[in-house]
């Protein structure tokens, strides 16, 4: 076993999408999907792009504001995650700050729900 701190993930700025206060670190990947840690700064934003397939993104710890491609917000916070679809314009605002895991790739989101080790 290993054991992993997010906060000491290496990660780089991004700024595309108008992205402010924006870091991003690989935690790891497969064929079909990778998984990054990110952590916006208070006042920050990902900015509206567009999923390169089904995106997951899961807060750790702080806020998140998230809207899809509706352009409505929705407010989630530790414990919840937000869903979207492959090419789906995406944006992620916090006030307080945030730390999420994002998932993106060749996903099968709530389709087995409760099944850990399925038979």
């Amino acid at each position: 076993m290993r054991i992993v701190s997010l906060g000491a993930v290496p990660r780089r700025r991004v700024e595309d999408h108008a992205s402010k206060g924006l870091t991003v670190g690989a935690l790891g990947i497969t064929a079909d999907a990778h998984l990054v840690v990110v952590q916006v700064r208070p006042g920050g934003v990902i900015g509206r792009h567009p999923a390169a397939g089904r995106q997951v993104l899961v807060v750790v710890s702080g806020d998140a504001t998230v809207s899809g491609s509706n352009g409505v917000t929705s407010d989630i916070g530790p414990g919840e995650a937000a869903v979207w679809e492959p090419n789906e314009p995406h944006e992620t605002r916090t006030e307080g700050g945030l730390v999420a895991l994002v998932v993106e790739g060749d996903l099968d989101i709530g389709s087995s729900a409760g099944a850990v080790d399925p038979p």
